[in-house]
């Protein structure tokens, strides 16, 4: 991670030294466990307004006994520092997508979804039999643990809801971090309905480029 670092340093420091060079920016979503994205948060914060946050979510999925938790962040600045975060989120078993201003360009309705895998895809399929014409442009998984805890509906002893929890295998939820690009402009309001009633964030980058700019 040092090595990357120091890459990424030396590329911006010549970079500065051309007068004519105007900086690329670009976005990314990254999603894991609050560990990480706490580490993401404080690398955007630590980077003298070079990236900015656009936002973060802690989310709490319900799945019967247990409630699993997992983190996302979207962030917008320096395209290669951003870029330089997609190293630490893989070693860390996060998932990844990056998003230059050239792809916001080049493909139309650009979407974010962040789910677990197996419902995004349920929602691919769903979408495809809906005759929803798609891309999926880019595509990241986590490989690290996700936090999970038993919900109120348990009646059990803290102390022995902490020695049962090592033995859930919440490394068998993978989540997906995804950017999609939608055809049709009709189909962009059917895409946020169909996703968020099967429990999957949706990041519309229509309403993302401005803010992001500013």
């Amino acid at each position: 991670m040092i090595e990357d670092n120091i890459r990424v340093l030396r590329q911006a420091a010549r970079l500065s030294t051309d007068s004519n060079y105007k900086i690329e920016k670009s976005w990314c979503v990254i999603a894991g466990n609050a560990g990480l994205v706490d580490e993401m948060a404080y690398k955007a914060i630590a980077s003298n307004h070079n990236v900015k946050i656009l936002f973060r979510e802690h989310v709490i999925l319900n799945d019967g006994k247990l409630d699993k938790k997992f983190d996302f962040i979207m962030l917008h600045g320096n395209a290669i520092i951003i870029n330089g975060y997609r190293t630490l989120t893989n070693q860390c078993g996060g998932a990844y997508v990056n998003i230059s201003q050239r792809c916001i360009n080049n493909e139309p309705n650009l979407m974010v979804l962040v789910a677990p895998e197996d419902t995004i895809k349920e929602i691919v399929s769903i979408l495809e039999k809906s005759k929803v014409s798609f891309s999926i442009l880019q595509e990241s998984q986590t490989t690290g643990f996700i936090d999970v805890d038993f919900n109120n509906e348990v009646k059990l002893p803290n102390f022995i809801k902490s020695a049962l929890k090592p033995f859930y295998g919440v490394n068998e939820v993978v989540l997906s971090t995804v950017l999609i690009s939608v055809d049709n402009d009709e189909d962009i309001g059917k895409v946020q309905s169909i996703a968020t009633s099967n429990r999957i964030f949706v990041i519309d980058f229509k309403d993302i480029v401005t803010e992001g700019l500013s």
